[in-house]
């Protein structure tokens, strides 16, 4: 029996593309962050108050379908994790549109209802109303308000 092998997108640069969206986002918001240096275990932006001293760790994951039901995880090293559903079609990378949607969700919330094994995930439909936390950008500003 044959079987065939499919192929692996590679999808370093829209992961980096996320990173970069979600980062203007929060900028547009008026929250200070910044992008971390590569491979830094746990999170890849840093929102921060300087007014409070305060920071806020966040993880950004992304799937380059607006079709995903969830992403990949192991680590919760973070404040906040940020699900960005791109808007890439198929594998030829054409925009379908201009909408990403964006998911913005405690840490600690995902560490909770995460699926362990081989392949630790977070499924959307385990969040009790997940899609509330959508465009939540709102909670990185009250948690750097909050901590001190």
């Amino acid at each position: 029996m044959k079987f065939k092998l499919m192929a692996i997108k590679n999808t370093k640069l829209e992961s980096e593309g996320a990173e970069f969206l979600v980062l203007g986002n929060l900028l547009i918001n008026g929250i200070a962050t910044y992008k971390t240096y590569t491979n830094m275990p746990g999170y890849d932006l840093v929102a921060t108050n300087p007014e409070r001293n305060t920071s806020a760790k966040i993880q950004v994951k992304s799937r380059w379908t607006r079709k995903a039901t969830g992403f990949l995880i192991s680590r919760f090293d973070c404040d906040f994790i940020v699900f960005a559903k791109l808007n890439l079609e198929d594998i030829t990378q054409t925009t379908k549109d201009e909408v990403v949607e964006y998911f913005v969700f405690p840490a600690k919330l995902l560490e909770e209802v995460h699926r362990g094994g081989k392949m630790p995930k977070v499924v959307l439909k385990d969040i009790p109303e997940y899609k509330k936390y959508q465009n939540g950008w709102h909670q990185v500003r009250q948690f750097l308000n909050a901590c001190a």
